[in-house]
């Protein structure tokens, strides 16, 4: 069966799932649907949560588990390195990103997105881990010119819909540049914007 997206265009995971379904030029049908607890939805997705997906065979959550699935189909081009060591570095990344970068992010989305202002010792918290994540993102990626070396891979496109957004929460809450001042982000950014799939998906979330 043709894979089904669950989510939304506003959720940055949902759009690092579309890119890369868009790369691979795979099948999928998008179904619009938000964070809930509808006992229906809890049957696809136990913790409410988007996005996941639907196979032929069953639900899957978690976007670190869907990419795997998706990469182990062999549909499309790959976007893990064939070393073992190399892939366990692209997984490397994309937990870093995630960990010390996008979830201290997200706890300025409240005050950034829906007119709830944090308080200025939180928002000292998360500048602090923010300032350590793209400092030690720095040091773990090559940046050659993509995070892992001269190939585009799956942390990329968790860097451009996480990082990228980190980028937009430290402008407009913190009232810092990180998105020029901190060494490579803007260059990478500007590159991985330049490819049509992720340029599609920016439109969707922008129309959104």
């Amino acid at each position: 069966m043709t894979i089904k997206l669950y989510g939304i265009n506003l959720s940055n995971y949902y759009c690092i799932l579309k890119a890369i379904l868009l790369e691979k030029g795979m099948a999928f049908e998008e179904i619009t649907v938000s964070p809930n607890r509808d006992p229906d939805y809890l049957v696809r997705s136990p913790m409410g949560k988007v996005p996941c997906i639907e196979t032929g065979e069953g639900f899957l959550t978690e976007t670190g588990v869907i990419i795997d699935y998706l990469d182990d189909l062999g549909e499309g081009p790959g976007f893990y390195p064939e070393n073992a060591f190399a892939r366990a570095k692209v997984r490397e990344l994309m937990r870093h990103i995630e960990l010390y970068i996008e979830l201290p992010a997200r706890r300025l989305y409240g005050d950034v997105f829906f007119n709830r202002p944090a308080a200025a010792d939180e928002k000292a918290a998360v500048r602090e881990l923010l300032e350590r994540g793209f400092a030690s993102l720095g040091t773990l990626a090559s940046f050659d010119p993509y995070l892992a070396g001269g190939e585009i891979t799956y942390a990329d496109f968790y860097f451009r819909f996480t990082a990228g957004l980190a980028t937009v929460v430290c402008h407009k809450a913190l009232d810092w540049d990180a998105y020029n001042e901190v060494p490579n982000i803007r260059a990478l950014l500007d590159l991985l914007n330049q490819r049509p799939t992720i340029q599609r998906v920016m439109a969707d979330q922008a129309a959104a």
